[in-house]
């Protein structure tokens, strides 16, 4: 399996590659098991509601933030019908890579160089790793990062920025 990253597109609701900002029709909803975050009157091709649900530990995080502010949400695909959220990335919101562990358990993130601006090389060099505790906070310096739950491991495939970042999950 591989993360991917994803901001929303535009009000097609067609992906679109890393660059796009929030639409201004960005909506916070109550969802029976969490909370969704949705662009209003947006779908699919095939006509579902574009939809991510986040934990309420999340929602209270990015409630904080300005509405509209450039959001990047990076998920896994977990089967060929679900993607499952690993952090929800603002740029411009800090002046280095800062991770904030919202998992509700001790995470490892990892970083490490990018190779010719590429993540997830095997030629990037040594791997820095942290342990973050629950409701923790880490910086990173290095160009590429992953997460982790605190026994595992990952490679470093996602780009990391000045800005922060809310792991929501991270994977084995």
């Amino acid at each position: 399996m591989t993360l991917e990253t994803r901001r929303f597109g535009p009000p097609s609701g067609r992906w679109t590659s890393v660059g796009e900002d929030i639409p201004s029709t960005m909506k916070l909803q109550p969802a029976a098991s969490g909370v969704r975050w949705y662009p209003a009157h947006e779908s699919s091709d095939a006509g579902e509601r574009l939809a991510w649900r986040f934990s309420p530990a999340m929602i209270a995080e990015v409630a904080k933030l300005a509405p509209g502010a450039p959001m990047i949400v990076i998920y896994r695909q977990v089967s060929s019908n679900e993607k499952r959220v690993t952090a929800v990335a603002f740029p411009g919101t800090a002046s280095t890579p800062t991770y904030v562990n919202l998992t509700g358990s001790r995470v490892v993130l990892r970083s490490a160089a990018a190779v010719a601006d590429v993540c997830g090389r095997a030629d990037a060099g040594p791997v820095s790793e942290s342990i973050i505790p629950a409701g923790g906070r880490a910086e990173v310096m290095d160009a590429c990062w992953c997460c982790a739950p605190a026994r595992d491991a990952c490679t470093p495939g996602n780009k990391s920025g000045p800005g922060q970042a809310f792991l929501e999950r991270c994977f084995e």
